[in-house]
Protein backbone atom coordinates (compact mmCIF):
# COMPACT_ATOMS: atom_id res chain seq x y z
CA UNK A 1 0.00 0.00 0.00
CA UNK A 2 1.00 3.65 -0.41
CA UNK A 3 2.76 5.07 2.65
CA UNK A 4 2.89 8.65 3.86
CA UNK A 5 6.35 10.15 3.10
CA UNK A 6 6.77 11.49 6.63
CA UNK A 7 6.03 8.12 8.26
CA UNK A 8 5.76 8.23 12.03
CA UNK A 9 6.69 11.91 12.13
CA UNK A 10 3.50 12.84 10.26
CA UNK A 11 1.05 14.85 12.34
CA UNK A 12 -2.36 13.17 12.51
CA UNK A 13 -5.80 14.57 13.33
CA UNK A 14 -8.52 12.00 14.06
CA UNK A 15 -12.05 13.35 14.29
CA UNK A 16 -15.64 12.26 14.59
CA UNK A 17 -18.20 14.30 12.67
CA UNK A 18 -19.24 17.71 13.95
CA UNK A 19 -22.41 18.44 15.93
CA UNK A 20 -25.11 19.18 16.73
CA UNK A 21 -26.51 15.65 16.60
CA UNK A 22 -30.06 15.80 18.00
CA UNK A 23 -31.27 18.72 15.90
CA UNK A 24 -32.46 18.74 12.30
CA UNK A 25 -29.90 20.36 10.01
CA UNK A 26 -28.79 20.45 6.38
CA UNK A 27 -25.99 17.92 6.96
CA UNK A 28 -28.10 15.00 8.13
CA UNK A 29 -28.58 15.42 11.87
CA UNK A 30 -32.06 14.46 12.97
CA UNK A 31 -33.89 15.21 16.21
CA UNK A 32 -35.43 11.73 15.97
CA UNK A 33 -31.96 10.15 15.86
CA UNK A 34 -29.91 11.62 18.74
CA UNK A 35 -26.37 10.57 19.68
CA UNK A 36 -27.80 8.53 22.59
CA UNK A 37 -27.86 4.78 22.14
CA UNK A 38 -30.32 3.90 24.92
CA UNK A 39 -32.78 6.76 24.55
CA UNK A 40 -32.69 6.47 20.77
CA UNK A 41 -33.16 2.72 20.41
CA UNK A 42 -34.28 1.31 23.76
CA UNK A 43 -35.96 3.59 26.32
CA UNK A 44 -37.30 6.31 24.02
CA UNK A 45 -40.93 6.03 25.22
CA UNK A 46 -40.08 6.24 28.92
CA UNK A 47 -40.03 10.02 29.36
CA UNK A 48 -38.12 11.19 32.43
CA UNK A 49 -37.34 7.56 33.27
CA UNK A 50 -35.43 7.09 30.00
CA UNK A 51 -31.73 6.33 30.29
CA UNK A 52 -29.78 9.21 28.73
CA UNK A 53 -26.05 8.86 28.10
CA UNK A 54 -23.39 9.14 25.42
CA UNK A 55 -20.56 6.89 24.23
CA UNK A 56 -17.19 7.95 22.88
CA UNK A 57 -16.02 7.21 19.31
CA UNK A 58 -14.18 4.01 20.19
CA UNK A 59 -12.72 3.32 16.75
CA UNK A 60 -10.60 6.46 16.53
CA UNK A 61 -9.62 6.04 20.18
CA UNK A 62 -8.25 2.60 19.29
CA UNK A 63 -6.37 4.01 16.30
CA UNK A 64 -4.77 6.83 18.30
CA UNK A 65 -3.64 4.40 20.99
CA UNK A 66 -1.89 2.26 18.38
CA UNK A 67 0.14 4.78 16.37
CA UNK A 68 3.33 6.49 17.50
CA UNK A 69 2.91 9.59 15.31
CA UNK A 70 2.00 12.87 17.03
CA UNK A 71 -1.78 12.97 17.03
CA UNK A 72 -4.87 14.85 18.15
CA UNK A 73 -8.23 13.20 18.71
CA UNK A 74 -11.24 15.48 18.34
CA UNK A 75 -14.43 13.79 19.51
CA UNK A 76 -17.87 15.42 19.14
CA UNK A 77 -16.49 18.74 17.92
CA UNK A 78 -18.60 21.69 16.93
CA UNK A 79 -18.03 22.76 13.36
CA UNK A 80 -16.00 25.77 14.52
CA UNK A 81 -13.84 23.48 16.72
CA UNK A 82 -12.86 21.41 13.69
CA UNK A 83 -12.09 24.50 11.62
CA UNK A 84 -10.06 26.09 14.41
CA UNK A 85 -7.99 22.92 14.85
CA UNK A 86 -7.08 22.98 11.16
CA UNK A 87 -6.23 26.67 11.22
CA UNK A 88 -4.09 26.64 14.35
CA UNK A 89 -2.17 23.39 13.78
CA UNK A 90 -0.42 21.80 10.82
CA UNK A 91 -1.69 18.30 10.03
CA UNK A 92 -0.26 15.92 7.47
CA UNK A 93 -3.12 13.45 7.82
CA UNK A 94 -6.75 14.10 8.72
CA UNK A 95 -8.79 11.00 9.55
CA UNK A 96 -12.57 11.30 9.72
CA UNK A 97 -14.77 8.54 11.17
CA UNK A 98 -18.52 8.34 10.73
CA UNK A 99 -21.60 6.19 10.51
CA UNK A 100 -23.73 6.12 7.36
CA UNK A 101 -26.34 8.70 8.38
CA UNK A 102 -23.67 11.39 8.73
CA UNK A 103 -22.37 11.20 5.15
CA UNK A 104 -23.37 14.85 4.66
CA UNK A 105 -21.10 15.93 7.49
CA UNK A 106 -18.22 13.84 6.14
CA UNK A 107 -18.63 15.53 2.77
CA UNK A 108 -18.56 18.97 4.39
CA UNK A 109 -15.53 18.14 6.55
CA UNK A 110 -13.59 16.97 3.49
CA UNK A 111 -14.38 20.29 1.82
CA UNK A 112 -13.24 22.13 4.94
CA UNK A 113 -9.91 20.27 5.00
CA UNK A 114 -9.29 21.05 1.32
CA UNK A 115 -9.97 24.72 2.01
CA UNK A 116 -8.12 25.23 5.29
CA UNK A 117 -5.40 22.54 5.17
CA UNK A 118 -4.78 21.67 1.50
CA UNK A 119 -1.51 19.84 2.28
CA UNK A 120 -3.35 17.25 4.42
CA UNK A 121 -4.09 13.72 3.25
CA UNK A 122 -7.74 12.92 3.97
CA UNK A 123 -8.60 9.43 5.21
CA UNK A 124 -12.23 8.44 5.80
CA UNK A 125 -13.20 5.34 7.78
CA UNK A 126 -16.05 3.85 9.77
CA UNK A 127 -19.36 2.39 8.67
CA UNK A 128 -19.94 5.31 6.30
CA UNK A 129 -17.47 3.65 3.93
CA UNK A 130 -19.94 0.80 3.36
CA UNK A 131 -22.09 3.09 1.17
CA UNK A 132 -21.85 1.85 -2.43
CA UNK A 133 -20.31 4.59 -4.56
CA UNK A 134 -19.03 6.64 -1.61
CA UNK A 135 -15.91 7.41 -3.67
CA UNK A 136 -18.07 9.67 -5.82
CA UNK A 137 -19.78 11.37 -2.86
CA UNK A 138 -16.81 12.75 -0.94
CA UNK A 139 -13.40 14.24 -1.76
CA UNK A 140 -11.09 11.94 0.21
CA UNK A 141 -7.65 10.56 -0.65
CA UNK A 142 -8.24 7.19 1.03
CA UNK A 143 -11.43 5.37 2.01
CA UNK A 144 -10.71 2.63 4.54
CA UNK A 145 -13.16 -0.22 5.00
CA UNK A 146 -12.67 -2.61 7.91
CA UNK A 147 -9.72 -2.55 10.28
CA UNK A 148 -8.52 1.04 10.62
CA UNK A 149 -5.78 0.24 13.15
CA UNK A 150 -3.69 -1.91 10.84
CA UNK A 151 -4.33 0.40 7.87
CA UNK A 152 -3.20 3.56 9.67
CA UNK A 153 -0.16 1.83 11.15
CA UNK A 154 0.99 0.64 7.75
CA UNK A 155 0.24 4.01 6.14
CA UNK A 156 2.57 5.61 8.70
CA UNK A 157 5.27 2.98 8.21
CA UNK A 158 4.58 0.87 11.29
CA UNK A 159 3.89 -2.89 11.37
CA UNK A 160 0.16 -3.37 10.91
CA UNK A 161 0.08 -6.74 12.64
CA UNK A 162 1.73 -5.63 15.89
CA UNK A 163 -0.16 -6.43 19.13
CA UNK A 164 -3.06 -4.07 19.72
CA UNK A 165 -2.80 -1.78 22.75
CA UNK A 166 -6.16 -1.10 24.36
CA UNK A 167 -6.99 2.48 25.39
CA UNK A 168 -8.73 3.36 28.64
CA UNK A 169 -12.35 3.80 27.54
CA UNK A 170 -15.16 4.77 29.89
CA UNK A 171 -18.16 2.88 28.54
CA UNK A 172 -20.62 5.74 28.91
CA UNK A 173 -20.67 9.31 30.12
CA UNK A 174 -23.14 12.11 30.75
CA UNK A 175 -25.64 9.78 32.44
CA UNK A 176 -28.95 11.52 33.08
CA UNK A 177 -32.14 10.01 34.45
CA UNK A 178 -35.23 11.44 36.17
CA UNK A 179 -33.88 14.91 35.48
CA UNK A 180 -30.64 14.33 37.39
CA UNK A 181 -27.10 14.34 36.01
CA UNK A 182 -25.71 11.24 37.69
CA UNK A 183 -22.04 11.52 38.75
CA UNK A 184 -19.90 8.71 37.37
CA UNK A 185 -16.89 8.42 39.62
CA UNK A 186 -13.94 6.05 39.84
CA UNK A 187 -15.15 2.64 40.88
CA UNK A 188 -18.71 3.24 39.65
CA UNK A 189 -18.14 3.37 35.89
CA UNK A 190 -17.49 0.50 33.52
CA UNK A 191 -14.59 0.20 31.09
CA UNK A 192 -15.26 -0.68 27.46
CA UNK A 193 -13.17 -3.61 26.24
CA UNK A 194 -13.12 -4.52 22.53
CA UNK A 195 -11.82 -8.10 22.13
CA UNK A 196 -12.84 -8.46 18.48
CA UNK A 197 -14.95 -6.97 15.70
CA UNK A 198 -17.31 -8.68 13.33
CA UNK A 199 -19.65 -11.59 14.05
CA UNK A 200 -19.46 -15.20 12.83
CA UNK A 201 -23.28 -15.48 12.84
CA UNK A 202 -23.51 -13.10 9.88
CA UNK A 203 -27.21 -12.15 9.99
CA UNK A 204 -28.15 -10.59 6.65
CA UNK A 205 -29.13 -7.23 8.19
CA UNK A 206 -26.02 -6.85 10.38
CA UNK A 207 -23.83 -3.88 9.43
CA UNK A 208 -20.98 -4.90 11.74
CA UNK A 209 -20.69 -8.39 10.31
CA UNK A 210 -20.76 -7.07 6.74
CA UNK A 211 -18.25 -4.33 7.49
CA UNK A 212 -15.65 -6.73 8.87
CA UNK A 213 -15.81 -9.47 6.26
CA UNK A 214 -19.25 -11.07 6.44
CA UNK A 215 -20.58 -14.32 7.79
CA UNK A 216 -18.11 -16.58 9.55
CA UNK A 217 -15.46 -13.88 9.90
CA UNK A 218 -14.26 -11.83 12.84
CA UNK A 219 -11.10 -9.88 13.55
CA UNK A 220 -9.69 -10.81 16.96
CA UNK A 221 -7.56 -8.31 18.86
CA UNK A 222 -7.41 -10.61 21.91
CA UNK A 223 -8.04 -14.19 20.91
CA UNK A 224 -7.37 -15.95 24.23
CA UNK A 225 -8.72 -15.73 27.74
CA UNK A 226 -5.25 -14.93 29.09
CA UNK A 227 -4.84 -11.99 26.71
CA UNK A 228 -8.27 -10.68 27.62
CA UNK A 229 -7.59 -11.03 31.33
CA UNK A 230 -4.42 -8.95 31.07
CA UNK A 231 -6.26 -6.18 29.19
CA UNK A 232 -8.99 -6.13 31.84
CA UNK A 233 -6.55 -6.17 34.73
CA UNK A 234 -4.72 -3.24 33.16
CA UNK A 235 -8.03 -1.33 32.83
CA UNK A 236 -8.88 -2.17 36.44
CA UNK A 237 -5.61 -0.68 37.64
CA UNK A 238 -5.68 2.40 35.38
CA UNK A 239 -9.38 3.23 35.73
CA UNK A 240 -10.29 1.71 39.11
CA UNK A 241 -13.19 -0.23 37.57
CA UNK A 242 -14.91 -3.44 38.60
CA UNK A 243 -17.15 -3.84 35.55
CA UNK A 244 -16.58 -4.13 31.82
CA UNK A 245 -18.75 -3.45 28.79
CA UNK A 246 -17.40 -6.11 26.43
CA UNK A 247 -17.90 -4.79 22.91
CA UNK A 248 -17.87 -8.12 21.10
CA UNK A 249 -20.83 -8.95 18.87
CA UNK A 250 -21.23 -12.44 20.37
CA UNK A 251 -18.85 -12.79 23.30
CA UNK A 252 -20.09 -16.16 24.58
CA UNK A 253 -19.79 -17.85 21.20
CA UNK A 254 -16.08 -18.43 21.89
CA UNK A 255 -16.58 -20.77 24.84
CA UNK A 256 -12.90 -21.64 25.28
CA UNK A 257 -11.88 -17.98 25.55
CA UNK A 258 -14.67 -17.28 28.04
CA UNK A 259 -13.84 -20.27 30.26
CA UNK A 260 -10.09 -19.56 30.12
CA UNK A 261 -10.88 -16.01 31.24
CA UNK A 262 -12.98 -17.44 34.08
CA UNK A 263 -10.09 -19.68 35.15
CA UNK A 264 -7.81 -16.66 35.42
CA UNK A 265 -10.46 -14.71 37.33
CA UNK A 266 -10.77 -17.55 39.83
CA UNK A 267 -7.00 -17.82 40.13
CA UNK A 268 -6.63 -14.09 40.80
CA UNK A 269 -9.88 -13.85 42.85
CA UNK A 270 -11.44 -11.24 40.58
CA UNK A 271 -15.11 -10.37 41.16
CA UNK A 272 -15.71 -8.54 37.93
CA UNK A 273 -19.07 -7.82 36.31
CA UNK A 274 -19.55 -8.10 32.55
CA UNK A 275 -22.04 -6.44 30.23
CA UNK A 276 -22.02 -8.43 27.00
CA UNK A 277 -23.68 -9.12 23.65
CA UNK A 278 -24.73 -12.68 22.97
CA UNK A 279 -27.05 -14.90 20.98
CA UNK A 280 -29.51 -17.33 22.52
CA UNK A 281 -27.76 -20.39 21.08
CA UNK A 282 -24.42 -19.22 22.51
CA UNK A 283 -25.90 -18.69 25.99
CA UNK A 284 -27.25 -22.22 25.95
CA UNK A 285 -23.68 -23.53 25.74
CA UNK A 286 -23.26 -22.53 29.40
CA UNK A 287 -24.90 -23.43 32.67
CA UNK A 288 -26.33 -20.59 34.75
CA UNK A 289 -23.65 -21.37 37.32
CA UNK A 290 -20.94 -20.74 34.72
CA UNK A 291 -22.51 -17.44 33.67
CA UNK A 292 -22.76 -16.27 37.27
CA UNK A 293 -19.20 -17.36 38.04
CA UNK A 294 -17.97 -15.52 34.96
CA UNK A 295 -19.68 -12.37 36.18
CA UNK A 296 -22.26 -11.95 33.40
CA UNK A 297 -24.44 -9.18 34.79
CA UNK A 298 -26.16 -7.86 31.66
CA UNK A 299 -26.72 -9.32 28.20
CA UNK A 300 -27.88 -7.79 24.93
CA UNK A 301 -29.85 -10.63 23.34
CA UNK A 302 -31.29 -10.78 19.82
CA UNK A 303 -34.90 -12.00 19.95
CA UNK A 304 -35.83 -10.77 16.45
CA UNK A 305 -39.11 -12.70 15.92
CA UNK A 306 -40.56 -16.12 16.89
CA UNK A 307 -40.95 -16.87 13.17
CA UNK A 308 -37.53 -15.69 12.02
CA UNK A 309 -35.10 -18.22 10.58
CA UNK A 310 -31.89 -16.87 12.14
CA UNK A 311 -29.58 -19.66 13.33
CA UNK A 312 -28.83 -17.90 16.60
CA UNK A 313 -32.41 -18.66 17.79
CA UNK A 314 -32.62 -22.29 16.69
CA UNK A 315 -34.24 -24.52 19.29
CA UNK A 316 -34.28 -21.92 22.08
CA UNK A 317 -37.38 -20.97 24.09
CA UNK A 318 -36.39 -17.33 24.52
CA UNK A 319 -39.14 -16.49 27.02
CA UNK A 320 -38.08 -19.33 29.29
CA UNK A 321 -34.46 -18.27 28.88
CA UNK A 322 -35.25 -14.65 29.79
CA UNK A 323 -37.11 -15.72 32.92
CA UNK A 324 -34.35 -18.11 33.98
CA UNK A 325 -31.59 -15.52 33.53
CA UNK A 326 -33.54 -12.90 35.49
CA UNK A 327 -33.93 -15.34 38.38
CA UNK A 328 -30.12 -15.43 38.57
CA UNK A 329 -29.80 -11.64 38.56
CA UNK A 330 -28.71 -11.40 34.90
CA UNK A 331 -30.28 -8.36 33.27
CA UNK A 332 -31.41 -8.66 29.66
CA UNK A 333 -31.75 -6.20 26.83
CA UNK A 334 -33.96 -7.92 24.31
CA UNK A 335 -33.76 -6.84 20.67
CA UNK A 336 -36.72 -7.27 18.31
CA UNK A 337 -37.09 -6.47 14.61
CA UNK A 338 -40.27 -4.75 13.46
CA UNK A 339 -41.29 -5.17 9.82
CA UNK A 340 -39.77 -8.49 8.84
CA UNK A 341 -40.87 -9.91 5.50
CA UNK A 342 -43.61 -12.06 7.06
CA UNK A 343 -45.10 -9.20 9.07
CA UNK A 344 -48.50 -7.83 8.10
CA UNK A 345 -50.90 -5.38 9.74
CA UNK A 346 -52.86 -8.46 10.85
CA UNK A 347 -50.03 -10.29 12.65
CA UNK A 348 -47.56 -7.64 13.73
CA UNK A 349 -49.42 -6.73 16.93
CA UNK A 350 -49.21 -10.35 18.10
CA UNK A 351 -45.47 -10.42 17.28
CA UNK A 352 -44.88 -7.27 19.30
CA UNK A 353 -46.94 -8.69 22.16
CA UNK A 354 -44.74 -11.78 22.03
CA UNK A 355 -41.63 -9.60 22.31
CA UNK A 356 -43.09 -7.61 25.19
CA UNK A 357 -44.05 -10.83 27.02
CA UNK A 358 -40.33 -11.54 27.56
CA UNK A 359 -40.45 -8.79 30.22
CA UNK A 360 -36.76 -8.01 29.72
CA UNK A 361 -35.08 -5.20 31.61
CA UNK A 362 -34.64 -3.24 28.39
CA UNK A 363 -36.09 -3.77 24.94
CA UNK A 364 -34.72 -2.47 21.68
CA UNK A 365 -37.06 -2.27 18.71
CA UNK A 366 -35.58 -1.65 15.25
CA UNK A 367 -37.18 -1.56 11.83
CA UNK A 368 -36.09 -4.24 9.37
CA UNK A 369 -33.66 -2.10 7.40
CA UNK A 370 -31.51 -2.84 4.36
CA UNK A 371 -28.54 -0.73 5.45
CA UNK A 372 -26.09 0.05 2.63
CA UNK A 373 -23.31 -2.54 2.46
CA UNK A 374 -25.23 -5.42 4.04
CA UNK A 375 -26.35 -8.60 2.22
CA UNK A 376 -29.94 -7.51 2.85
CA UNK A 377 -29.30 -4.21 1.07
CA UNK A 378 -27.99 -5.88 -2.07
CA UNK A 379 -30.83 -8.42 -2.02
CA UNK A 380 -33.51 -5.73 -1.78
CA UNK A 381 -31.74 -3.66 -4.42
CA UNK A 382 -31.65 -6.60 -6.83
CA UNK A 383 -35.37 -7.08 -6.23
CA UNK A 384 -36.00 -3.43 -7.12
CA UNK A 385 -37.57 -2.63 -3.74
CA UNK A 386 -35.25 0.10 -2.44
CA UNK A 387 -36.97 3.45 -1.93
CA UNK A 388 -35.37 6.82 -2.67
CA UNK A 389 -34.65 7.76 0.95
CA UNK A 390 -32.02 10.22 2.19
CA UNK A 391 -29.07 8.33 3.70
CA UNK A 392 -29.52 10.45 6.85
CA UNK A 393 -32.86 8.71 7.42
CA UNK A 394 -31.66 5.11 7.07
CA UNK A 395 -31.13 4.11 10.69
CA UNK A 396 -34.00 1.84 11.68
CA UNK A 397 -35.71 4.27 14.04
CA UNK A 398 -37.89 6.23 11.63
CA UNK A 399 -39.50 4.66 8.55
CA UNK A 400 -38.79 1.90 6.02
CA UNK A 401 -36.31 2.59 3.25
CA UNK A 402 -37.70 -0.25 1.13
CA UNK A 403 -40.99 -1.43 -0.32
CA UNK A 404 -42.50 -3.95 2.09
CA UNK A 405 -45.01 -6.44 0.74
CA UNK A 406 -47.71 -5.61 3.30
CA UNK A 407 -46.71 -2.58 5.38
CA UNK A 408 -46.39 0.97 4.06
CA UNK A 409 -43.56 3.33 4.95
CA UNK A 410 -45.81 5.46 7.16
CA UNK A 411 -47.30 2.39 8.84
CA UNK A 412 -43.81 1.16 9.72
CA UNK A 413 -43.26 4.16 11.99
CA UNK A 414 -46.65 3.71 13.66
CA UNK A 415 -45.92 0.06 14.45
CA UNK A 416 -42.41 0.89 15.72
CA UNK A 417 -43.69 3.65 18.01
CA UNK A 418 -46.43 1.37 19.29
CA UNK A 419 -43.89 -1.35 20.14
CA UNK A 420 -41.92 1.01 22.41
CA UNK A 421 -45.09 2.31 24.02
CA UNK A 422 -46.56 -1.14 24.55
CA UNK A 423 -43.40 -2.42 26.24
CA UNK A 424 -43.41 0.58 28.58
CA UNK A 425 -47.12 0.21 29.38
CA UNK A 426 -46.89 -3.52 30.11
CA UNK A 427 -43.53 -3.75 31.86
CA UNK A 428 -42.87 -0.30 33.27
CA UNK A 429 -39.70 1.81 33.32
CA UNK A 430 -36.41 0.01 32.74
CA UNK A 431 -35.12 1.53 35.98
CA UNK A 432 -37.72 -0.51 37.85
CA UNK A 433 -36.89 -3.66 35.90
CA UNK A 434 -33.15 -3.28 36.55
CA UNK A 435 -33.82 -2.97 40.28
CA UNK A 436 -36.11 -6.02 40.20
CA UNK A 437 -33.58 -8.28 38.47
CA UNK A 438 -30.63 -7.06 40.54
CA UNK A 439 -32.63 -7.67 43.71
CA UNK A 440 -33.50 -11.20 42.56
CA UNK A 441 -29.82 -11.91 42.07
CA UNK A 442 -28.96 -10.51 45.48
CA UNK A 443 -31.58 -12.59 47.26
CA UNK A 444 -30.36 -15.72 45.49
CA UNK A 445 -26.61 -15.26 45.90
CA UNK A 446 -26.10 -13.07 49.00
CA UNK A 447 -25.08 -16.13 51.01
CA UNK A 448 -23.29 -18.03 48.25
CA UNK A 449 -20.35 -20.10 49.57
CA UNK A 450 -17.94 -18.61 47.01
CA UNK A 451 -16.70 -15.24 48.39
CA UNK A 452 -15.86 -14.08 44.86
CA UNK A 453 -19.52 -14.38 43.82
CA UNK A 454 -20.81 -12.84 47.04
CA UNK A 455 -18.49 -9.88 46.56
CA UNK A 456 -19.81 -9.16 43.07
CA UNK A 457 -23.43 -9.17 44.16
CA UNK A 458 -22.59 -7.00 47.15
CA UNK A 459 -21.07 -4.50 44.71
CA UNK A 460 -24.03 -4.67 42.34
CA UNK A 461 -26.60 -4.15 45.08
CA UNK A 462 -24.87 -1.11 46.61
CA UNK A 463 -27.12 1.46 44.90
CA UNK A 464 -30.32 -0.51 45.48
CA UNK A 465 -30.16 0.28 49.18
CA UNK A 466 -30.56 4.02 48.69
CA UNK A 467 -30.69 5.56 45.21
CA UNK A 468 -32.86 2.92 43.54
CA UNK A 469 -35.31 2.55 46.38
CA UNK A 470 -35.78 6.34 46.41
CA UNK A 471 -36.31 6.29 42.64
CA UNK A 472 -38.93 3.55 43.08
CA UNK A 473 -40.71 5.68 45.69
CA UNK A 474 -40.96 8.56 43.22
CA UNK A 475 -41.78 6.25 40.31
CA UNK A 476 -44.66 4.63 42.17
CA UNK A 477 -46.29 8.00 42.80
CA UNK A 478 -45.88 9.18 39.23
CA UNK A 479 -47.22 5.97 37.70
CA UNK A 480 -50.18 5.73 40.08
CA UNK A 481 -51.97 8.35 37.97
CA UNK A 482 -51.32 6.72 34.60
CA UNK A 483 -50.56 3.01 35.06
CA UNK A 484 -51.92 1.58 38.27
CA UNK A 485 -50.92 -2.02 37.46
CA UNK A 486 -47.23 -1.15 37.07
CA UNK A 487 -47.36 1.17 40.08
CA UNK A 488 -48.52 -1.79 42.18
CA UNK A 489 -45.54 -3.86 40.97
CA UNK A 490 -43.17 -1.03 41.82
CA UNK A 491 -44.68 -0.76 45.30
CA UNK A 492 -44.29 -4.50 45.89
CA UNK A 493 -40.62 -4.41 44.92
CA UNK A 494 -39.98 -1.29 47.01
CA UNK A 495 -41.50 -2.91 50.09
CA UNK A 496 -39.43 -6.07 49.59
CA UNK A 497 -36.32 -3.90 49.40
CA UNK A 498 -37.39 -2.00 52.53
CA UNK A 499 -37.71 -5.30 54.33
CA UNK A 500 -34.26 -6.44 53.19
CA UNK A 501 -32.31 -3.20 53.60
CA UNK A 502 -34.14 -1.68 56.55
CA UNK A 503 -33.43 1.80 57.86
CA UNK A 504 -31.10 2.81 55.01
CA UNK A 505 -33.82 2.21 52.42
CA UNK A 506 -36.53 4.00 54.39
CA UNK A 507 -34.25 6.98 55.01
CA UNK A 508 -33.48 7.23 51.29
CA UNK A 509 -37.18 7.20 50.48
CA UNK A 510 -37.89 9.97 52.93
CA UNK A 511 -34.95 12.20 52.01
CA UNK A 512 -34.30 11.56 48.30
CA UNK A 513 -37.65 10.26 47.08
CA UNK A 514 -39.58 13.60 47.10
CA UNK A 515 -36.69 15.33 45.34
CA UNK A 516 -36.62 12.73 42.55
CA UNK A 517 -40.39 13.04 42.20
CA UNK A 518 -39.96 16.79 41.63
CA UNK A 519 -37.01 16.46 39.23
CA UNK A 520 -38.83 13.79 37.18
CA UNK A 521 -41.85 16.05 36.76
CA UNK A 522 -39.59 18.93 35.78
CA UNK A 523 -37.77 16.72 33.26
CA UNK A 524 -41.00 15.69 31.57
CA UNK A 525 -41.95 19.34 31.18
CA UNK A 526 -38.54 20.10 29.63
CA UNK A 527 -38.82 17.17 27.21
CA UNK A 528 -42.36 18.17 26.22
CA UNK A 529 -40.97 21.63 25.39
CA UNK A 530 -38.43 20.05 23.00
CA UNK A 531 -35.28 19.82 25.15
CA UNK A 532 -32.44 17.82 23.61
CA UNK A 533 -29.02 16.72 24.84
CA UNK A 534 -25.63 17.02 23.15
CA UNK A 535 -22.27 15.46 24.15
CA UNK A 536 -19.34 17.69 25.14
CA UNK A 537 -16.25 17.99 22.95
CA UNK A 538 -13.15 15.95 23.81
CA UNK A 539 -9.62 16.87 22.73
CA UNK A 540 -6.79 14.39 23.35
CA UNK A 541 -3.24 15.12 22.17
CA UNK A 542 -0.54 12.41 22.10
CA UNK A 543 3.22 12.72 21.47
CA UNK A 544 2.60 16.39 20.68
Amino acid sequence: MQKHPKGTSARVLLSSVFGPYAQDDEFGSRSINPMELYHNQVTRAQGAFSLRMFHRSWGIMMIQENISAPSTLLDFPKREDFERELKENHYDVVGISSIIVNIGKVREMCKTVRRLSPQSTIVVGGHVTAIPGIELMIDADHIVKGDGIAWMREFLGEPGGAPVRHPAIVSGFGLRVMGINVPMNKGTTAATIIPSVGCPMGCNFCTTSAFFGGKGKALHFYATGDELFEVMRDAEQRMHVKSFFVMDENFLLNRKRALDLLARMKQEKKSWAFYIFSSANAIRKYTMEELVELGVSWTWLGLESPRSSYAKLNGVDTRALAKEMASHGIKLLGSTIVGLEHHTPANIHDEIEHAVSHNTDFHQFMLYTPVPGTPLYFQIKDEGRLLDVDLADIHGQHKFNFQHAAISRDESKKFLDWAFQRDYERNGPSLYRIARTTFQGWMRYRNHPDPRIRKRFEWEVRTLKNVYVAALWAMERRLKKTNDAVADKVRELRRDMESEFGLMARAAEALLGPYLLWTAKREDRRLAAGATFEPPTFVDRRNW
